[in-house]
């Protein structure tokens, strides 16, 4: 079995990052910066924010399998490994239904989008994949280094830990509105959630966690909401996170609900909570 990718206990996690907020993040001393949005198979956003950093890794949260050839992904994966040795991890996922019109046997569809990663000398354990249900999970366990869930709760990461076995890396990505005021923060989460109350995955998972139907009808009950996003101060922010280290996770990349002025600022907030620096 493979080490771990080691990407420090926590991330930044957003739709971008530049070179200059790459160079901040490490400064504050996260492991990782994650990018979220279906990037596409040239990845050449990494080079850039890798040459302006020693230590940081960057990952993709995900590559979607519809919109990126594997034959171009591992081209790229290749490009930034020889130039930067060790820096990047891919993950990699199958989107949604709702929202991919190529979205047939997703599981078949993603063994053999690994089956070339295979073939192009993507290696194993560094690549992670995008799972909520069982079945996925226990694939990220045996053709991936692990997993990277999004909008899941701490008990979720303790049934993946569970599922996935003790060496399967682990990266939940939790989403986080820097308030104290609870209103305003599920006013925001509810924002954020309209997509994902419209799609299937989400919600299955969902129910699997035993939410009621009531819980996950739009707009999203107060007990939903305030189960996947996390606020109020730093100090409280950062135990709720430390929650998913605690269920056996292994990484947990930080999703800021803020304006973009903002998540530099706020990352800095909770770094002393999150025991960096």
């Amino acid at each position: 079995m493979s080490a771990k990718p080691d990407l420090g206990r926590f991330a930044s996690f957003g739709m971008g990052v530049t070179p200059e907020e790459a160079s901040a993040i490490e400064a504050l001393g996260y492991g990782a910066v994650w990018v979220a949005g279906s990037p596409p198979a040239e990845l050449d956003w990494v080079e850039p924010a890798l040459a302006q950093t020693s230590t940081l890794k960057l990952a993709t949260g995900i590559v979607n399998i519809w919109t990126a050839r594997p034959e171009a992904v591992a081209t790229s994966f290749h490009r930034i490994e020889k130039a930067y040795p060790g820096r990047f991890l891919l993950g990699v996922g199958v989107g949604h239904p709702e929202a991919d019109a190529q979205f047939t046997k997703p599981l078949n569809a993603l063994n053999t989008y690994l089956d070339v990663l295979d073939e192009h000398d993507v290696p194993t354990d560094r690549r992670v994949l995008a799972a909520l249900g069982p079945q996925v999970l226990q694939l990220s366990a045996r053709r991936s280094a692990g997993a990277h869930p999004v909008l899941v709760t701490p008990e979720h990461t303790a049934r993946a830990r569970e599922l996935m076995g003790p060496d399967a890396f682990l990266a939940p990505a939790v989403p986080v509105v820097p308030t104290t005021d609870a209103e305003q923060a599920r006013a925001v989460g509810r924002k954020m959630l309209e997509l994902y109350l419209g799609l299937s995955n989400y919600l299955n998972n969902w129910k699997r966690l035993g939410f009621t139907e009531e819980d996950i009808a739009r707009p999203g009950s107060d007990r939903l909401v305030d189960s996947l996003l996390v606020y109020g101060t730093p100090e409280t922010i950062a135990s709720r996170l430390k929650e998913h280290l605690d269920a056996g996770a292994d990484h947990v990349p930080v999703q800021l609900l803020t304006s973009p002025a903002n998540v530099i600022p706020t990352l800095a907030d909770l770094a002393g909570p999150l025991g960096l620096g």
